[in-house]
């Protein structure tokens, strides 16, 4: 059965094309400093991004730990959003590796943190009381959606006037830009950091990127070697990543398509609530209960959905899902609601 797995844009295969690009490549040790594709994938997400350096690793939850421990001391604290991914998503790194403690902030239903919130949440300076308050965090797309670009000029701005360190997690940062319509480097210009996935919709097997200034990547090198996380050769992985970077950038419009069209079609059906589908992110609510009874009806057909506990499904688009799938989809939600 050719399964149309809707449970996450984590779930890509790379392309022939990509994996004949990691064959090719030329290596070397990428922990002594030599492996030629970690350096050219390095310098060019830095150009592209518009900062001074970057550092390839091996997953979006290392690249953003490796973050907060180089902008953040022990006792240290970082802003965040309450459903944020770094706080809510990867295990507490932050707390139990960097002794560095999250202050969860409130979303607004846009993914914005407000900024009289956060204002609010920012302890006082030189109280042995408190945490002494260093970073704002903020996540980009937030649940499929990206934020405003005016809301990052202003949450950079803020950030400044406090006194604060800004980082992105942009595990999607290139779905918010194609669909913003602007560079990612657009984007990434109002941070002082910036993590970037390849394994999401852009289709590399493995790895993400962090880029900053050139003091700040040679800490997070060093925090990533003693996390375990330096790697030889892997060259192969950055080429896959090149491969990615020069071939499924534009081709996310048509993730971002397919989502809308399928939330459109699962609208129709009574019994269903849709949200979403700003990019290639969308959630559908079914009756309480029923959620393990629907994802064994869709299986049955060839469809993966990620059923939890609540009512509440996340569906993601990418570039294994073409348009005879998302019609797959639709009939198969279609024939449980009937």
């Amino acid at each position: 059965m050719q399964w149309v797995d809707l449970r996450s844009d984590t779930v890509t295969q790379p392309t022939p094309a990509m994996r004949e690009a990691g064959l090719r490549a030329a290596v070397g040790d990428d922990v002594m400093g030599d492996d030629p594709g970690v350096n050219a994938l390095q310098d060019r997400v830095a150009a592209e991004l518009g900062f001074e350096a970057a550092l390839f690793v091996p997953s979006g939850t290392q690249s953003n730990l490796l973050a907060l421990m180089a902008h953040c001391e022990r006792g240290d604290e970082y802003l965040v959003g309450m459903d944020a991914h770094t706080y809510k998503y990867e295990g507490g790194g932050a707390a139990v590796l960097g002794s560095i403690q999250p202050q969860p902030i409130v979303h607004a239903a846009d993914g914005t943190l407000p900024l009289d919130a956060v204002a609010a949440a920012i302890k006082p300076a030189g109280d042995p009381h408190f945490a002494r308050t260093r970073l704002l965090a903020l996540e980009n797309t937030w649940h499929g959606r990206p934020l405003p670009l005016d809301y990052l000029a202003a949450a950079g701005a803020f950030a400044r006037a406090h006194g604060l360190a800004f980082h992105l997690d942009g595990a999607r940062l290139y779905n918010a830009a194609v669909a913003c319509g602007v560079p990612a480097g657009e984007i990434a210009g109002h941070f002082d950091s910036v993590s970037v996935c390849l394994s999401k919709g852009l289709g590399a097997p493995v790895g993400s990127v962090l880029a900053g200034s050139k003091a700040l990547v040679d800490t997070a090198r060093r925090w990533r070697k003693v996390l375990g996380g330096g790697w030889r050769q892997a060259g192969l992985l950055a080429a896959m990543g090149q491969h990615a970077l020069d071939h499924h950038v534009a081709r996310l419009a048509d993730d971002h398509r397919r989502a809308a069209e399928l939330a459109a079609a699962l609208r129709a059906i009574p019994g269903l609530g849709v949200e979403g589908a700003f990019t290639n992110i969308l959630f559908v609510t079914v009756p309480d209960g029923r959620q393990g009874e629907l994802a064994k009806h869709l299986g049955s057909r060839g469809i993966r959905i990620a059923a939890g506990r609540g009512p509440r499904i996340r569906l993601v688009t990418h570039l294994d899902i073409d348009d005879t799938g998302v019609e797959r989809a639709v009939a198969a939600f279609r024939s449980f609601f009937a």
